[in-house]
């Protein structure tokens, strides 16, 4: 139970800075920290202490709510994207793929690896990204694709999956921070 509440916590903590004032979605590495409730992570700190205080009496290895918190937890005390303990991240991604295998938890696993190793990380993230199955009608993958591609500096590829990402997204604002990331690869 505290790690769902650590969980909670640390997801709230960042509600008022996950979209700009016309609704648009703000990609995680580009919102205001400082909007974000430091009370609220304080709290989340603590319950995923206890948390592991309880798993560690009863000498059981984390669930499903706690790797989630604890993941939280590493953006949530990071001062910026590139504080970001990844290398730990992408641990507790391997975690979260043992105890509840999904493409999207395999996806998240593939960002945390462009993100760990911003010289080959990108490159070794698309190499993941082909051997996920499961989100061919989801604009996900080919979001995160685009956003690869485009740290690669293979700029075209990028706005043609941007674009691809756009035309499978089911959320207008969504679809137009696509697009906008289409045409912004296109001029590069």
């Amino acid at each position: 139970m505290h790690g769902l509440v650590a969980l909670m916590e640390f997801q709230s903590s960042r509600l008022r800075s996950r979209t700009d004032t016309d609704g648009r979605p703000i990609l995680l590495e580009d919102q205001n920290r400082t909007m974000w409730d430091r009370a609220q992570i304080q709290r989340g700190v603590a319950a995923l202490q206890r948390a592991a205080e309880v798993l560690q009496r009863k000498k059981i290895g984390w669930g499903l709510y706690s790797l989630q918190a604890a993941l939280a937890e590493c953006h949530a005390v990071a001062p910026t994207a590139a504080d970001t303990d990844w290398q730990r991240i992408v641990s507790l991604y391997d975690a979260l793929l043992r105890l509840a295998p999904s493409p999207v938890v395999e996806l998240n696993r593939a960002i945390a690896v462009a993100m760990a190793d911003p010289d080959s990380g990108p490159a070794t993230a698309l190499r993941i990204l082909d051997g996920i199955k499961g989100l061919e009608t989801s604009h996900l993958l080919p979001s995160v694709r685009g956003e690869l591609l485009a740290r690669l500096g293979r700029n075209a590829d990028a706005a043609t999956e941007f674009e691809r990402a756009a035309a499978l997204a089911d959320n207008d604002r969504e679809r137009d921070v696509l697009h906008d990331k289409a045409a912004r690869a296109r001029t590069r």
